[in-house]
This record gives structure tokens, sequence and C-alpha cells, in this order.
């Protein structure tokens, strides 16, 4: 059977890079989270080997997995233009591989969108190129999130040539962009796609203009079988457990999963 999990964002249930986001995920009934990995020097940074075991324990003790990483962090110190995030990546690389995680999201939105921005695009396909045979070599993959379209994608991972660099894909991001995000979907494929954001804004999940059911088949057109992570999707007046205790049921109900809707 082909299942996929349910996981979150750490910082959409209002825990980034904290250690108590296993247990609002646990509250939640998420498979995984999302876990942030910022600068040098937070509270909880995963750089330090006390960190990781503390997360490695508190994954095991509430049930609730480790779905990937992500860089937030470049949204303000963009990686096309500041020299540290470089050396930061790298140190993910490193981090991934002694956490046994695949995936890190690499954020290009804010001072880090790069969208209509040759110059810049190049920038980050040169960094990429100069991280990825580290990457290849942990067998990690570096996941562009960002508001380009299919074409600008694609040719970035063109560009950089490696199996380790994929698509993070966010389908509010494009959707809201004006994008086809059905046709993008089938035309990045399986293979040039880490892994998926499933996420709405101002609405639930299924309860916005956005189609869930549609992006199922799509989904399971292309073979993508893995995380779907909630991000957003909250309303005025439910708390955040309360709004993503319902998104993972409206998911769970579409998609296979190991738990019940």
């Amino acid at each position: 059977k082909r299942l996929y999990k349910v996981g979150a964002c750490d910082w959409s249930i209002g825990a980034r890079q904290g250690i108590h986001a296993f247990e609002v995920a646990k509250e939640i009934g998420l498979d995984g989270v999302q876990v942030s990995f910022g600068a040098p020097g937070g509270e909880f940074d995963l750089r330090e080997p006390k960190v990781r075991q503390q997360y490695a324990e508190a994954s095991t003790k509430t049930g609730v997995e480790i779905a990937s990483l992500a860089m937030g962090v470049l949204n303000s110190i963009p990686f096309s233009s500041d020299p540290r995030t470089v050396d930061w990546v790298s140190e993910c690389i490193d981090v991934m591989a002694a956490m046994g995680q695949r995936i890190v999201l690499l954020a290009f939105f804010g001072k880090g969108d790069i969208k209509g921005n040759r110059d810049l695009q190049d920038e980050v396909i040169r960094r990429l190129k100069q991280l990825a045979p580290k990457a290849e070599e942990k067998r990690v993959v570096l996941g562009v999130e960002s508001t380009l379209n299919v074409d600008d994608h694609l040719r970035i991972l063109d560009g950089v040539g490696s199996s380790s660099v994929k698509v993070y894909y966010d389908v509010a991001n494009m959707h809201y962009a004006g994008y086809d995000i059905f046709t993008e979907l089938k035309r990045l494929g399986r293979e040039r796609i880490c892994q998926i954001h499933m996420k709405e804004y101002d609405h639930l999940l299924g309860q916005g203009p956005i189609d869930f059911p549609k992006i199922r088949d799509v989904l399971g057109e292309i073979g993508y079988y893995d995380w779907l992570i909630i991000e957003a999707a909250t309303v005025k007046g439910r708390t955040v457990v309360d709004c993503y205790r319902d998104n993972q049921k409206y998911l769970r109900s579409l998609f296979p999963t190991a738990k019940t809707a």
C-alpha cells in the first residue's frame, strides 16, 4: 500500500524551532513535524549534538516523526546574496546526515525573493552547484521553495544538474501567484518534487479556492506518495490546534494514510 503521512510546519503550529512542537503535533493528531533550522546560536540549534538528542527523545516520546527540516531564516538573510548562508546550508547538510533526515526546505521569500531577477537566480544556481556534491555524498536533498513558476524552477534545477536539488512545492503559493498548479505538478514530476506544503490562506483546507481532490488525483498520477505538510490554513476565532485537527482530518479523508480521518 502506498500511504501518505500528514505533518505540519513547526512555525505554523506556534512552535518555530521549539522542542514543544512535538507535543502540539501529538495533540493535533499529526504524524510529523517540519523542524526549523536557523542561524547559529539559537536555543534549539540543531548544530549542537545535545539539541539533536533532545529532538530525538521528544520524537520517540510522542511518536511524532521529523518529516524534514526548513531554513525559513533565508527569507530575512537571503541565500542569493549573503555569504554566510552557504556555510549554514552546508552545516545543515551535516546535521541532516547526523539526524537521519533527507530533506531541507530552502526558502526564497521576503528579502530572499528571486522572482524576476535572473542575476540572483544565476547566483543561486552557482551556490547550489557548490553545495550539491556534499548533498549527494550525504544523500540529502535541498528543496527550493519560491514564487518562481515551473519554467524558472526547472531552469534552476537544470542549471545545477544534481539529483540532490529539487523543488519544495507549495500549492497555495503557486495557486495565488496565478500558476496552473496541476500542470506545474505534472511538468515537475515525482523526481523533481521533494516534498509538498498543503496550504490555504484564511481558510481551512478544503474550504478555500484550492481544489485538493484534484491535487490528490494529480499526485497519484505522478506517483507522489510521501509527506503532506500543512502550512497556514487557520481562521479567525479558532485556535491553531482546533484548525489543524480539522486540516489533518480533511487530508486523511482524501489521501490514504495509516491513521483514519
